[in-house]
């Protein structure tokens, strides 16, 4: 199993595994609800549209697929021209999709129409692998991991890049927005976790340290709480509130309007 992601209702998870299957299983009996096929190599990526009603899936076979849950049929197929789809992700306001993963030149990143599936922007600037996509909540800004070892932000009302967050010294394999949108998490093969504050760039705190390869990150609801998952067969959780008052940052577990998060890395990135 490649990945997996929880429905909004969190009765259902579905996955994607090395036998070209998507799955959908029901939390209560533990058991397969349905299985989906059509990918012709490895799923490496799945993620559930906010209204429940979608999943997206990303393959090895260089495609994306929606598939709709009630009936598990395909409702629209994407190939993406990449050599393998890492990560696939739905814009908040589900008119979107965001793909990224494996290519020879420089076209890593691709935003697609979730109705048609036309091409709407290529996102340049990862020099490797591009292996984790996620949207800020208001959908202003879309952040990438990559095996470059660099997390960017872009702007995607201009699909500009914002910002260039370095501090792993190896490959970028997971990342995750707070609730708030204030604060990315990202998880790396350099065995360690991190925190970052989105309004600045800059990392917090010291590097959340494993005993082996960090390959995903997830907050709790309220935010409070970060969840890894690493090599060694255990998951972790950390006090997310705690480092970010240790650190002085206090005002990041605050909500705040979503309409200054932007002009802030903006801001930042000016003053460097």
């Amino acid at each position: 199993m490649n990945s997996i992601a929880l429905s909004v209702d969190g009765k259902k998870v579905v996955s994607g595994s090395d036998d070209c299957a998507v799955r959908l299983w029901s939390i209560e009996t533990a058991k397969v609800i349905a299985k989906w096929t059509g990918h012709t190599q490895s799923v490496w990526s799945v993620c559930w549209s906010r209204d429940g009603e979608r999943v997206l899936s990303g393959s090895a076979d260089g495609t994306t697929r929606v598939w709709d849950v009630e009936t598990g049929k395909t409702i629209l197929e994407i190939n993406t021209g990449l050599d393998d789809v890492y990560t696939a992700t739905f814009s908040p306001d589900l008119t979107l999709i965001a793909t990224g993963g494996r290519s020879s030149e420089d076209e890593r990143i691709k935003i697609w129409d979730a109705n048609t599936g036309k091409l709407v922007a290529i996102l340049k600037g990862h020099t490797m692998v591009v292996s984790c996509l996620a949207w800020t909540s208001n959908g202003r800004t879309l952040i990438s991991g990559s095996y470059d070892d660099t997390i960017r932000t872009w702007d995607t009302s201009t699909w500009q890049e914002l910002a260039v967050l370095t501090g792993h010294p190896n490959a970028v394999r997971g990342i995750a927005v707070s609730p708030n949108g204030r604060i990315l998490a990202s998880a790396s093969f350099d065995n360690a976790a991190r925190l970052w504050n989105l309004e600045n760039g800059q990392p917090i705190g010291s590097p959340l340290q494993h005993p082996e390869v960090v390959r995903c990150v997830s907050f709790s609801t309220d935010g409070k709480l970060l969840a890894t998952g690493c090599d060694d067969y255990n998951a972790y959780t950390w006090d997310v509130s705690e480092m970010i008052k240790e650190a002085g940052l206090n005002e990041l577990l605050v909500s705040c309007p979503f309409s200054s998060l932007n002009l802030s890395i903006e801001l930042a990135i000016i003053g460097r």
